[in-house]
Parts: structure tokens; sequence; C-alpha cells
């Protein structure tokens, strides 16, 4: 037999052990069953009854969104209906014996109506909104000859908002606002700009001596971070969305980049490579001292973006002939790779990334649904297009 004191000392072993698991996987701020790099089960699903545009298009957003087809008898949830004269559409749990949405749809195109359908229908499984009617910009082209576009979240009916036939990069949103911040070398260097979708009307934000660069607006739409060399080396800025009330946030020697907001508007994430290698740093956007964001197990990190629940921040890993998608817990932590690819941005529903991967020489748009790891590639333009931005 067993000492007793021997049993006593093993049981209060194993409860701290215990105990400091869950402290472990509270302070990464994650659910550990919802984990980053814990793979989720795909949603069984079957559709009949459309035809042509809207039966592409229901498929493309809901496998976008987690779900996959499979036979009547084997999905969970059987959605069914036509498009003769309008979408009409009818999802019923076939589990449960339940029906979970019954809706005729009318106005705009047949594709506008099987996303709003496609929406509807997230909504209704899961329980939170779809994103099939958002929009994205992107840079069209390389070298000398790119423009800035808009697009609708799958890359379908791109519009260019630029003409300026030159280098232009990092196109952001003004959240709330038809409106867009970017870089363009249309006056010779490279320059910020603002740009109003609606009225097409154009301001200069930033245009100082050296570079001008990678701007980022804060969630309330009032102020902008952004890279600036007129100090010499490239230090992160802010300002209000104008360009006024210039300050400047860090006086390193080394080179920043690609700054974006916290959701609460308080604390910026960009990278720097003051510790040698491009690392993630986080500081208050008041000022004040940077701080080094852990992302273990993944380094020569770039391209933050901060998931709009605030939870969790994806990158970009940098190797020696690829780049890797990447995301790691707001607070820092294990990362994770996602999959192979650069210059990801979140959707609205910080859920899904938009990504660029590299094809044949071209640079390509995906969308990848995180929990499912489910990638798809989005309709492309005839040349390359990068630098994705999702609007919010």
């Amino acid at each position: 037999m067993k000492n007793p004191l021997l049993k006593f000392a093993q049981l209060i072993v194993l409860l701290i052990a215990t105990a400091a698991f869950r402290a472990a996987a509270a302070d990464t701020d994650i659910d550990i069953e919802h984990r980053p790099d814990a793979t989720k089960a795909l949603i069984p699903v079957s559709i009949s009854g459309f035809t042509g545009e809207v039966d592409s298009t229901l498929k493309f957003d809901l496998e976008v969104a987690g779900f996959k087809f499979v036979a009547a008898d084997q999905a969970q949830y059987n959605i069914t209906g036509s498009n003769n004269g309008g979408v009409q559409g009818r999802v019923t749990d076939r589990i449960n014996k339940a029906s979970l949405l019954a809706k005729a749809y009318e106005g705009g195109s047949p594709r506008a109506q099987a996303h709003t359908f496609a929406d509807d229908i997230v909504l209704a499984v899961t329980g939170q909104k779809g994103i099939a009617l958002t929009k994205i910009a992107f840079k069209g082209g390389s070298g000398d000859n790119s423009e800035v576009y808009v697009a609708d979240y799958d890359g379908r009916n791109p519009v260019a908002v630029t003409q300026d036939r030159t280098i232009v990069a990092a196109p952001c949103w003004v959240p709330g606002r038809r409106m867009l911040c970017y870089v363009s070398y249309k006056l010779g260097n490279p320059d910020i700009y603002s740009q109003d979708l609606q009225s097409g009307a154009r301001k200069i934000v930033a245009r100082y001596s050296g570079s001008n660069i990678s701007p980022a607006v804060s969630p309330d739409g009032r102020r902008i971070a952004m890279i600036l060399s007129k100090a010499a080396s490239p230090d992160l800025y802010v300002a209000d969305l104008d360009g006024s009330n210039l300050k400047r946030l860090t006086t390193t020697r080394e080179d920043e980049s690609s700054p974006c907001w916290s959701p609460d508007g308080r604390t910026i994430c960009f990278a720097s490579r003051v510790g040698g290698s491009a690392a993630l740093y986080t500081i208050s956007a008041e000022g004040g001292p940077m701080r080094r964001l852990s992302t273990a197990e993944v380094g020569n990190a770039t391209e933050p973006d901060w998931s709009p629940d605030g939870k969790l921040i994806t990158f970009t890993r940098t190797r020696a002939r690829s780049f890797d998608v990447c995301v790691v817990p707001a607070r820092g932590g294990v990362a994770s790779v996602l999959t192979e690819g650069e210059d990801s941005s979140w959707a609205p529903n910080s859920r899904t990334l938009v990504f660029v991967r590299r094809v044949g020489g071209r640079r390509v748009l995906s969308l990848l649904d995180v929990p499912t790891k489910q990638v798809k590639n989005a309709s492309q333009i005839s040349g390359s297009a990068s630098q994705p931005a999702w609007a919010r």
C-alpha cells in the first residue's frame, strides 16, 4: 500500500500544476479551446436550387466563412431556394429539425442578393455577422506603374481610385468613412495622401523631405500613424488626420515600419529593427517607451495588423526565400504560422484574413478562414495585387 502522505503530496503537486496551467492560459488572453493554432471543424451544409452566378457566389461566401458542402443526408444544415426573379432561400437544421431562415431578396444585382443571403446564413448558423458585403483596398500593378484599387471582399468589381501611373503603396481605410489614405510618388517623392472615394477629392497629409510612408488611421478616424524619415532614420509619428499636430513617438537609429492601432486607439503596434532583426513592438499613442512584443518560436516579424476584437495580431514572418502569415496573442506569447503568404489584414469579424501569395511571379490576393485554415483565392486583376486592407 502506498504511503498516504506521499499520495497527499502528489495531489498537492497536481493541483498546483493545474492552477499554473490555467493561469498561463488566461494570461495569453485567448481561450485555450480557441487558440489560433487549433484547427476547427468545417460546418457541413448542403445547397440546392440555385444556378449560375448566385450558386457560385453563395458557395464561395460560405466556404470563406468555414462551411463545407456535403450531401443533403450528411449535412447539419440544408440550404434550399431559387434565383428566378430574385434570390429566395431557406435554411433548416436537419439534426434539430428547425427552420432557421426563410427570406426573399429584392433589389440590387443577383450577386449582391447572394452576398446578402450568405451573410444571413452565417448569422443564423453561427450568431456572427457575415463579411460578404464588405470592401477591400489594395495595390494593383508593380514597379513604376501601379494604382490603388477598391473591390468587393472577394476581389470582384475592382475599381482603380488613382490614375497616378507611378509607384503607389500601403492603402488604408479611414474607419466609418468612404475614404482612403495611401502613399504615392505622384510628385516625385513618397508622400501620404487622403482621398474621398465619393468626390474623388485628394489632399496631402504628409510631404516632408525624405520618405513619408505606412499610413494607418486610428479606429475613431481622427488620427494617423505613419513612418517619416524627416529626421534621418525612419521613425514612427502620429498626427491628426489632416497631418496637423505632428508628434514623434520613436527616436531610434534603426528602421521602424508598418504601424497599426489597437481597437481602443490607445496603443500602436509596429515593426522595428532596433534589436538587430525585425520584431514587433508596441508603444502608447501618446508617447512613451517601446515594448517588445513576444512572438515566441517565430522570428523576423513585420507587417502587423491588430484584430478588431483586440485579441490577436497577425503579422508576416520573413524567411530566406518566402514569407508566412502568422498570428500571436495581442499581449504577446507563442506565435502560430497559419499559411505561406504576406501582407495580411483582418476582416471586421476578427476571423478572416485577406493576404498575398506569390504565384508564378505574380502576387495574388487570397482569403483565409483562421479557425478552419480554409483558403480561397479572390478574383484577380490582370496584374499583381498586393498590400490589401480590409474596410472596417
